[in-house]
């Protein structure tokens, strides 16, 4: 039997790119730390205001559950916004658009993981919000 524990004091956040004066978003890049074989899974933190870019992703589909806080997802085209609470799970297709944003007043966290992993074919659109 194999498995990996990974304990919050082992997590390395990396701080994304983000305009000056704009609320950051704060990833802790699980997959390599954990070991997965077929899927991609990151931990999110974001500031109360911070949002994701705008993005689809052509074969990986996504789940995110969140841990704190609400997300806002926007999804589709044009984008529709729906929240999802705290203990709450959205899954996202392939091909469909989406945005995440924080527009809460406290941290936002989110485990996100993708299947197949990838990480560097998602295709840019112009923001939601």
């Amino acid at each position: 039997m194999a498995f990996r524990i990974i304990r919050p004091d082992e997590l390395s956040w990396i701080t994304r790119p983000h305009e000056p004066g704009e609320p950051a978003r704060h990833v802790a890049e699980l997959s390599e730390l954990a070991g997965f074989a077929h899927t991609r899974g990151n931990l999110w933190r974001y500031e109360p205001g911070a949002r994701g870019k705008r993005h689809r992703h052509p074969i990986q589909e996504e789940t995110f559950v969140v841990l704190a806080g609400t997300l806002s997802m926007y999804l589709g085209e044009p984008p529709e916004r729906h929240d999802v609470p705290v203990r709450g799970v959205i899954h996202v297709e392939p091909g469909t658009e989406l945005q995440t944003a924080n527009h809460g007043d406290e941290e936002l966290v989110v485990y996100a993981y993708g299947t197949p992993p990838e990480s560097e074919h998602a295709e840019i659109l112009d923001p939601a919000s």
